[in-house]
């Protein structure tokens, strides 16, 4: 006998906060595999009741899973969307085994690139460059930004894998995550450029004095709109050196 052929909101939300324990345990032989069946499980027992259909459910997910694991999400949302549709008779088991084989080394790539290239970057290079006006405020700052981010893109992927399956590629597509990703770096260059030169302007003139935080402010609203200006058609360097060159010449004046 099947069990539902649709997954309740508790039961998906119960997979959801799962998903944010992926990396509790790590193996040589299945990396992440754990994780993911530990994630689906509440899934796999409300859509399999029967023991034998519940373990072979389990089975399938313990086999070699390794991908970033803020996009992971994605995957399991697929993953759940092509289980119901397994219990119901419509696919063989084996279609969310490609799914997931297909699927994990590309999100991979394009989870490190956002999230550890791009996002983590700009957000600690804007905090850093209002450590003079916020203080030890700022770390907690870089917290609330860049989980909020993290967590509403995590939601997001998990809804559309659970939504669309397949199709999910597409849709990741549309959201132009590398172009978004570049716009970021060049945001950190600016930022970061701000920040370096307040450092010298800093210890070299002001000593800590009032102007020292709306140098780096101004320094790094500035090294931004240049970017917006030149729309990517300078290297980020270029930004870096544009927003510390801004600082200097305004700590010349203050």
């Amino acid at each position: 006998m099947s069990g539902p052929a649709a997954l309740s909101r508790g039961v998906l939300l119960r997979v959801f906060l799962r998903s944010l324990l992926l990396q509790a345990s790590w193996n040589p032989k299945g990396m992440q595999n754990l994780g993911l069946a530990y994630t689906v499980f509440p899934a796999l027992k409300s859509l399999y009741p029967e023991k034998e259909a519940q373990e072979a459910a389990v089975r399938r997910h313990l086999a070699f899973f390794n991908t970033h694991p803020y996009v992971a999400a994605a995957i399991v949302g697929g993953v759940l969307y092509h289980e119901q549709r397994i219990a119901r008779g419509e696919e063989p088991p084996d279609k969310v085994m490609a799914f997931k084989a297909a699927l994990m080394g590309p999100l991979a790539a394009l989870g490190d690139g956002f999230f550890w290239l791009s996002l983590k970057p700009a957000v600690g290079a804007i905090c850093a460059g209002l450590v003079p006006l916020l203080h030890a405020w700022a770390a907690v700052l870089f917290l609330v930004l860049y989980n909020l981010v993290h967590i509403t893109l995590r939601a997001r992927l998990y809804w559309m894998g659970l939504s669309l399956g397949d199709r999910l590629v597409e849709a990741v597509a549309r959201d132009k995550l590398p172009a978004r990703g570049a716009r970021l770096r060049s945001v950190a260059a600016a930022c970061s450029g701000g920040v370096a030169a307040w450092l010298a302007v800093d210890l070299g003139h002001t000593a800590g004095g009032a102007p020292a935080p709306w140098l780096v402010a101004g320094c790094m609203v500035l090294g931004v709109v240049s970017y917006v200006l030149v729309q990517q058609r300078v290297p980020n360097y270029v930004v870096l050196y544009l927003a510390a060159a801004l600082a200097c010449v305004a700590g010349a004046f203050l």
